[in-house]
């Protein structure tokens, strides 16, 4: 295996505090921007509606396009072509999930008849939209429940616990991430998070593995030493893995144009998180319960010692 370092000492434990402090506070501005917009930004997918992808014959502004359309539909251009996607949410009440094609089609009709083309059309209706939104929720927690499962069954149950405590925090980083530059989160989206949540798995790991190696051959050594040479150990091949996906997904951010970058976005966000939550908040997680319960078993054995001492 390549190694991009040899050799490394860096005690990433001793800085558990700052990470705790960095992950704690992207929670709280993500829960903060959530609090302000009072909801996410759901696509069609999830809150119903309609989305209709036209191609003009010719350049058309956006705020000329805009100008026509009912109050509430969200407009975007699609870079490089003369095409736009128009997502379009019915009123309350509304049961026809295709109307909207057809206020969106009159609307144009206004302005541009005969030059515009029809590309893509697709109807959600609110309930449909509701029961995917549920079934996405559902999806990613029983991703979550499975990883717990196989984590706690290959190694113990503290690090199949840290791991998906590490997940659940990249996902929540993340969609804090979508709150704050008020983007949409549709199904794409949701495709991305659970990507993540296999690929942070997957790097957590790697560095699990290579503690419990280590546990066999090194058993007086303390579990902070361990940890941080097995992060340092599998840091080279943390870096590669990464730092290849991210240059992969940050190319489809920057080129892949406008239907794929929130699934990028995600991706990009997420690697970062993942790889950061893998080194900075699974392997902490698991030194402080096993201090903690060290402590814990350790107390009743001090106080009797200590009663004994006390009648002697």
């Amino acid at each position: 295996m390549i190694e991009l370092f040899k050799n490394i000492k860096i005690d990433w434990l001793g800085k558990r505090r700052l990470f705790f402090a960095i992950s704690i506070g992207l929670l709280v501005i993500g829960m903060a921007s959530l609090i302000k917009e009072r909801s996410f930004r759901y696509g069609v997918d999830f809150k119903g509606g309609t989305s209709v992808t036209v191609r003009f014959k010719e350049h058309v502004p956006v705020d000329q396009i805009r100008s026509l359309m009912p109050k509430g539909a969200e407009i975007q251009e699609i870079a490089g072509k003369n095409d736009v996607v128009i997502d379009f949410e019915e009123a309350a009440g509304d049961t026809d999930a295709t109307r909207g094609r057809e206020v969106i089609t009159q609307a144009l009709n206004k302005g541009f008849k005969d030059k515009f083309d029809i590309l893509i059309a697709e109807s959600v209706g609110p309930k449909v939209g509701t029961d995917l939104r549920r079934q996405a929720v559902f999806a990613t927690l029983y991703a979550l429940g499975g990883m717990l499962v196989y984590i706690a069954f290959r190694f113990e149950w503290v690090y199949g616990a840290a791991a998906v405590f590490a997940v659940f925090h990249d996902t929540l980083v993340t969609l804090g991430f979508f709150s704050l530059f008020h983007r949409e989160i549709n199904l794409t989206v949701i495709a991305a998070l659970l990507t993540l949540v296999g690929y942070s798995v997957n790097d957590t790991i790697v560095v699990f593995d290579r503690v419990r190696e280590n546990l066999k051959i090194r058993r007086r050594d303390d579990l902070e030493s361990i940890l941080n040479d097995s992060i340092n150990q599998t840091l080279s091949r943390t870096i590669l893995t990464s730092g290849l996906t991210f240059l992969t997904v940050l190319a489809l951010f920057v080129f892949g144009g406008e239907i794929i970058n929130n699934f990028a976005f995600a991706m990009v966000i997420g690697i970062i998180v993942g790889t950061y939550s893998s080194i900075a908040v699974a392997s902490p997680l698991v030194l402080i319960y096993t201090k903690f319960r060290a402590g814990f078993v350790a107390q009743p054995v001090i106080a009797a010692k200590a009663t004994q001492a006390k009648a002697k």
